[in-house]
């Protein structure tokens, strides 16, 4: 009777696997030319600035308990800039890397993309349907923030990636 012994998996060391790259040769170039760069590179910060007001009037209206029309009014405008980031996002996504969501090198953040789309429209369902308490309707919008907060992140470090693993550029003196 001989005994085998089970085949052993076998992991790549750390040193010889390389995650993908953010960027191809040909996606940079893509996503370069692209007017959607500019596009994204513009809303990207105005969502920024529209969630630090509105969560400004989101806690004030949580634990203050006033505002509470301005805080609405703020986190409407701010879902309505997501959507079109998203939007806008998913066509540069197609044009950079054939797929309108969850090319490889933005997976995650498109899959983080989706929780924080449900969770700011859940808080739009339920301040226009009357749902819960106004807050219960805020701690959804606090939710929301706190995953668009993870997701923005999520973007800046994928950003500085990108941007250490460009190639450099010598310049002729």
């Amino acid at each position: 009777m001989s005994s085998l012994a089970p085949a052993q998996p076998h992991w790549p060391s750390a040193s010889k696997s390389r995650p993908r790259p953010v960027y191809t040769t040909a996606e940079r170039a893509r996503r370069d030319a692209t007017v959607w760069t500019t596009v994204q590179a513009v809303l990207a910060p105005l969502q920024f600035v529209v969630f630090l007001v509105s969560l400004v009037l989101v806690l004030t209206a949580l634990f203050a308990d006033i505002a509470h029309t301005a805080a609405a009014i703020s986190v409407v405008l701010k879902t309505a800039i997501l959507l079109t980031i998203m939007v806008t996002g998913s066509i540069w996504e197609k044009v950079v890397f054939g797929k309108f969501l969850f090319a490889p090198s933005f997976f995650w953040e498109d899959v983080v993309s989706m929780a924080v789309i449900v969770l700011h429209l859940a808080y739009v369902a339920a301040l226009f349907a009357g749902w819960g308490t106004t807050s219960d309707q805020l701690w959804i919008a606090l939710a929301a923030y706190v995953a668009y907060a993870v997701n923005a992140a999520q973007f800046l470090f994928k950003m500085v990636r990108a941007k250490r693993e460009a190639p450099t550029q010598e310049v002729e003196l």
